[in-house]
């Protein structure tokens, strides 16, 4: 009796099982691989917390979707020094304001380098860094970077700053936050007094030196005229009077 039942229990138990394995493999498909792509610099800052001064000056210039955009077509990476609103809170009152269009420009780009680097990096890299500003020449956008152990420090010729904390980082992009506004030194470093226009009575003063004066020949010539001019009236009087004697 038992022999007779033993098969078609097996049979069920293993149908059973098959059946589970098919339900459950069912629910629970493989799940495509997250699409990847470059960081959004300004997502970056946001999640921070605490970059609303320099994401505002980045979004009125429009240099945030110009980054974004060149970290979609670029294989360089990106390498971003950003001052917390501490730092910006720390320059003079009305700094900012006073810049025009193009220097807000220039002063974000001056806290961009066109290339990733890690803090490994920082240790061999050449002095001045060539930032998006660009002209890196000593009185134009001058970067310099040195490191003492692991503190990564900062100068432009008008601050001295550190490296505080790494916001993000990965093979194409590092965010970096620095305790000051990095101020270049063509915008805030001391200016070339311009050279002061030639007088314009100088010409005036050459010409009257180089005429000549009344000493010269001019008046000597008039002199020898007047001789001249004399000797003849003497000698129509000497024949006028030898007339009327004879």
């Amino acid at each position: 009796m038992m022999n007779q039942l033993a098969p078609p229990l097996s049979l069920l138990l293993l149908f059973f099982f098959l059946s589970t394995t098919t339900t459950t493999q069912a629910q629970t498909p493989a799940q495509p691989p997250a699409p990847s792509g470059p960081p959004n610099i300004t997502r970056i800052l946001e999640k921070a917390g605490q970059f609303v001064i320099f994401l505002r000056l980045m979004g009125t210039t429009q240099e945030a979707n110009q980054l974004n955009n060149q970290l979609n077509n670029s294989n360089n990476g990106m390498t971003i020094f950003a001052p917390s609103d501490s730092a910006f809170s720390s320059l003079q009152a009305g700094t900012l304001n006073s810049l025009s269009d193009e220097q807000k420009v220039e002063l974000v780009q001056f806290h961009v380098v066109p290339t990733f680097l890690s803090t490994s990096q920082f240790q061999t890299v050449s002095n001045p860094l060539r930032t998006q500003a660009g002209d890196n020449r000593e009185g134009q956008f001058p970067l310099n970077v040195t490191t003492s152990g692991n503190q990564v420090n900062i100068s432009t010729g008008v601050v001295n700053t550190t490296v505080v904390n790494t916001i993000f980082t990965d093979n194409q992009i590092a965010v970096y936050q620095v305790d000051k506004v990095l101020l270049p030194l063509s915008i805030f470093g001391p200016q070339t007094p311009a050279e002061a226009p030639a007088p314009v009575t100088t010409k005036k003063k050459k010409a009257a030196a180089d005429a000549p004066s009344s000493d010269d020949g001019d008046s000597s010539g008039g002199v020898g005229l007047a001789v001249n001019v004399m000797v003849v009236v003497m000698f129509i009087g000497v024949g006028v009077y030898a007339a009327f004697v004879l």
